[in-house]
């Protein structure tokens, strides 16, 4: 089967998917059903996408496939956000607070930290893109701890509001915040195509890439800040999907085999879009909302995620 026909199928899987997810169990209820489904469904589509976009991205750049955007820590870096609202003004600021603020407080947060992580590493010649990966680890671990700090000296009627910033969920998504969002992501995307005709050449390495021509940290400083403003918005707008990324794109690499980023990124997102939509029909179906999407993909992807190092592991051995 060719690539055309697998992208096909992935897209005729996605939008069986909606019309299940839109349409089961509605019991006629149409005017009440489709617009808080619908808005669900962007969610899950814009979330889904930009984390796998991101992540063949950031996955290219670093020529890795186990590592994915939140190892420079924009993950602990939103929990430490929103840990610090809740530790200074208390919890009912973070529940009043305007949503369009804490959106954009959220992202702008994430961009700009993610901005001086990339000025540290182009700041001087010899740093690569290993450098930026280990101080993005060291902050992460970083924002993390003191993450957890505040969150054993807050009370704990409180700590239960936050908790509810911990997990990823599509059941409370504001019309507002993903109506930026789609605005925000589809400028990031519209700013990545300059730049998309590179990432073959990225592909193959740095030193590769330098010779071939390619103006090798201007290109990556421009797509790691593509690659930020996607995490940041899907964090910002569900929450932290750690492996979803790591799950996802190394499905897409033996499913199409191929180099080719014209394919591997839609074909990776489409798989992004069917594994949320899948696991969300599971989740209120079969579970019952006794558990959280997230959860459940964290849990199969930090499985796999061991699997992959092994695997690797053998491969050097």
């Amino acid at each position: 089967m060719g690539y055309k026909s697998k992208i096909a199928l992935l897209a005729a899987v996605s939008v069986l998917l909606v019309i299940v997810f839109m349409t089961i169990q509605s019991g006629g209820n149409w005017d009440y059903i489709l617009p808080r489904r619908a808005k669900k469904i962007l969610a899950i589509i814009l979330t889904g996408g930009a984390i796998a976009f991101s992540t063949v991205v950031f996955q290219t750049i670093t020529n890795n496939k186990i590592l994915t955007p939140s190892i420079i820590g924009l993950d602990s870096l939103y929990m430490l956000i929103q840990t610090f609202i809740v530790y200074l003004f208390g919890s009912t600021t973070l529940v009043m607070m305007d949503k369009n603020v804490h959106f954009l407080l959220s992202v702008g947060m994430m961009v700009l930290f993610a901005g001086l992580l990339y000025k540290m590493l182009f700041k001087r010649e010899g740093r690569g893109i290993y450098f930026l990966l280990l101080v993005g680890i060291i902050f992460g671990t970083f924002f993390s701890n003191i993450a957890s700090f505040m969150q054993m000296l807050i009370d704990p009627n409180e700590f239960l509001v936050l908790q509810n910033k911990m997990f990823a969920s599509f059941n409370n998504v504001n019309t507002d915040l993903l109506v930026i969002s789609i605005v925000v992501a589809a400028c990031a995307v519209a700013y990545f195509l300059r730049y998309a005709k590179y990432l073959d050449v990225l592909a193959l390495g740095k030193d590769h890439a330098v010779n071939l021509g390619l103006p090798y940290d201007a290109v990556v400083k421009r797509l790691l800040l593509v690659v930020s403003v996607l995490v940041a918005i899907s964090t910002a707008l569900v929450g932290p999907i750690t492996f979803l990324g790591l799950l996802v794109v190394n499905i897409t690499y033996p499913l199409m085999r191929t180099y080719r980023h014209s394919v591997l990124i839609p074909s990776s997102i489409l798989i992004s879009i069917v594994t949320l939509i899948g696991g969300q029909l599971i989740v209120e179906r079969v579970f019952t909302f006794s558990t959280t999407l997230a959860v459940i993909i964290n849990f199969i992807g930090g499985i796999y995620f061991i699997y992959l190092v092994l695997k690797e592991n053998r491969s050097w051995s």
